[in-house]
């Protein structure tokens, strides 16, 4: 073996010592990841996504992915001439377009990204939140104030739902069978109607539930930013909830902290919002003492 060759190796090596202790510490612990965004959409980043969840499983932890596809919805709705409205980020969802989004989120984004674990060479297998009953749903509606009257409404946002119950019971059954679940965030209300649940919510929910370690929310954004732009590396739930009050946290960052605040609230012992652009995020997060995001815990 050449110098560089050599060195190359032992620099191999020395990382994987320096990550032993970070191994001990998520041994055997559940976490949950919310994968989306440019990650999903980047080929490079996917198949890195995939040797890293595979990676996870292999070394002991136990992860759960739920996973996004709007982009691929929309382009999927734009074939079939079928036009979207949106109410704070929300797809206003009648009974034609549920059927399309439970066909794109369950069928083909589902599979893809299954396959990218399995390539990597673990064992994965996708499921909706509507096989084993997993994710039990109610409609979700928002109330709008006119501007002018002040009048408040209830909107009606169609088959759009927000978790209920989830029943974990599926999900315990794979990961102890060595298969990590893939998750698409299509629910089941209690009549046997088909929801359409925003994948963060629903990995939440999840996570929640599975009082995972932590739940890794793969975004388009280094992380929560404080007033200077600074990437703020952790919060308790006060400060979180503070910093929205403020206005410090706004625009699209307020759902995605409350998704984490209510992850915490309900078992997860602490949630991360990740820059998911970045090649390995999860495992920089959990491996390593320089975890780029900000984690957010309840005290």
């Amino acid at each position: 073996m050449d110098d560089d060759a050599l060195r190359s190796a032992s620099e191999q090596a020395a990382v994987l010592a320096s990550a032993l202790p970070f191994l001990r510490r998520y041994a055997g612990d559940t976490i949950v990841v919310k994968y989306g965004g440019h990650a999903m959409g980047d080929p490079a980043l996917s198949d890195a996504f995939g040797h890293d969840i595979a990676l996870l499983k292999l070394v002991g932890v136990n992860p759960v992915v739920v996973h996004g596809g709007g982009p691929q919805i929309n382009a999927m709705l734009d074939r079939l001439g079928i036009r979207s409205s949106f109410v704070d980020g929300l797809r206003i969802t009648d009974a034609a377009m549920v059927d399309v989004i439970e066909m794109v989120l369950s069928g083909s984004v589902n599979k893809q990204v299954a396959a990218l674990i399995n390539r990597a060479g673990a064992l994965a297998v996708g499921i909706s939140g509507k096989d084993g009953n997993l994710l039990r749903a109610r409609r979700l509606t928002r109330t709008v104030r006119d501007p002018d009257s002040r009048i408040e409404r209830v909107l009606d946002l169609g088959f759009v739902g927000e978790p209920e119950r989830v029943d974990t019971r599926v999900l315990y059954a794979l990961s102890g069978s060595g298969v990590i679940p893939v998750i698409a965030p299509v629910g089941i209300g209690e009549d046997g109607q088909t929801y359409n649940v925003n994948a963060d919510t629903a990995a939440g929910a999840v996570a929640g539930a599975l009082s995972a370690t932590r739940l890794l929310m793969l975004t388009d954004v280094p992380g929560v930013l404080d007033a200077n732009g600074r990437l703020i590396p952790e919060l308790t739930a006060e400060e979180a909830r503070a910093g929205i009050a403020s206005g410090t946290i706004s625009g699209g960052m307020i759902p995605k902290v409350e998704t984490c605040l209510e992850a915490v609230a309900q078992g997860a012992r602490a949630a991360v919002i990740l820059d998911g652009r970045v090649p390995h995020a999860c495992l920089l997060e959990l491996f390593t003492s320089a975890g780029p995001g900000t984690l957010i815990r309840a005290a």
